[in-house]
């Protein structure tokens, strides 16, 4: 109820609600003594869901917070059902590729049921397929993982590719998960090609255009909805910096420094950096030339100052996890860069938890 309490004051707080606080408050209060829990309205839920997102001290993105498009299937818990309407959310969100903010709500945590779980860390992510040799094809962080749902009963595509779709491993609670192809065309992919170099275009590299998180429990006013999927779009580092470079990722900076005929032998020669920035130029361009939304660093940071300044004048905090914040490439040239923030607070709501550890 305390939790309860605190959210409806800070909802009727910041918006105007045709019901009063007081009677809002004397409804919850019924319903817990009842039932041991409560069912927001769709205000209600809406709200939070944007708050939680403004809350994110990771993202850089939540100037748009405003913005987000609410799903609301608290309806839904069955896994054939979630992952339906998980496929339903990747058109939804991806619009030919005019991306769209987009959070999708199933049933919450309620007294004996047991809520739906979603046990991708994101609803699309590519396979990492052990070889004999010892070496991942694919993405290495998601070897594990591709293991996993192996084990459960996923076949392999044949032969192993590099970005192989995985299917979506869906459980109610800690029951055993069950698999759920994507649809081809559910999933928006672009393939990368370099605005100079016409050899990138070989290395037959791709990537999808919706970053759909959906391991992370939503809690809004002390409801948690395990199974709450939400995307922004993509900066372009996450994929060129991070993803494709990443050694514990696609590891794919050595290829491009030598097809770039950089020195390798020594990390003196900043090939790395250059590789990257070439890397980076060619998602952006590839992005860029077919119509798909993904933001710039330096658009990004700029626009989230703005973010904060306007949460300054409207007296809230703004936390923000700097190490997140400030991008992995030219860190240095952008504003973010040079100044501190306020301190992430671990206990602020509503908020997208951490993910809860897989059985």
């Amino acid at each position: 109820m305390d939790a309860a309490t605190a959210f409806l004051e800070q909802f009727h707080g910041e918006t105007t609600p045709a019901q009063t606080l007081a009677g809002r408050l004397d409804e919850v209060c019924r319903e817990i003594d009842e039932t041991g829990t409560y069912v927001h309205t769709p205000d209600e839920l809406t709200f939070g869901a944007r708050v939680a997102w403004r809350n994110a001290a990771r993202c850089i993105g939540r100037l748009y917070w405003h913005s987000l498009r609410v799903r609301d299937r608290r309806g839904i818990a069955e896994p054939a059902d979630v992952a339906a309407e998980c496929v339903a959310h990747l058109r939804d969100a991806g619009r030919d590729g005019r991306i769209r903010s987009t959070i999708t709500v199933f049933a919450p945590d309620r007294p004996g049921e047991a809520a739906p779980r979603i046990h991708n860390e994101q609803l699309v992510r590519y396979a990492g397929h052990r070889t004999a040799s010892g070496q991942v094809r694919g993405d290495g962080r998601y070897a594990d993982f591709t293991d996993r749902a192996v084990e459960l009963g996923w076949e392999r595509p044949e032969p192993p590719g590099r970005f192989d779709v995985l299917p979506l491993l869906i459980s109610r609670g800690d029951a055993q998960p069950e698999l759920f192809e994507i649809p081809a065309d559910a999933v928006l992919e672009v393939a990368l090609h370099h605005p100079e170099f016409a050899w990138f275009t070989d290395l037959r590299l791709r990537w999808h255009a919706v970053p759909a998180i959906s391991n992370m429990p939503l809690e809004i006013g002390g409801i948690t909805y395990p199974a709450a999927p939400f995307n922004g779009w993509y900066l372009g580092t996450e994929i060129g910096a991070r993803n494709l470079a990443d050694a514990d990722r696609y590891d794919l900076l050595p290829v491009i420094g030598d097809r770039l005929g950089l020195d390798t032998t020594s990390e003196r020669t900043l090939w790395r950096d250059r590789a990257m920035l070439e890397m980076l130029r060619a998602v952006q361009h590839s992005f860029d030339s077919v119509g798909v939304t993904m933001a710039d660093h330096h658009t990004e940071s700029e626009r989230f100052l703005t973010h904060v300044a306007r949460e300054e004048i409207a007296g809230r905090r703004c936390p923000a996890d700097w190490s997140w914040i400030v991008p992995p490439v030219s860190g240095g040239l952008t504003k973010v860069y040079h100044r501190y923030y306020d301190e992430p607070d671990p206990e602020m709501r509503p908020a997208y938890l951490p993910p809860t550890p897989t059985p």
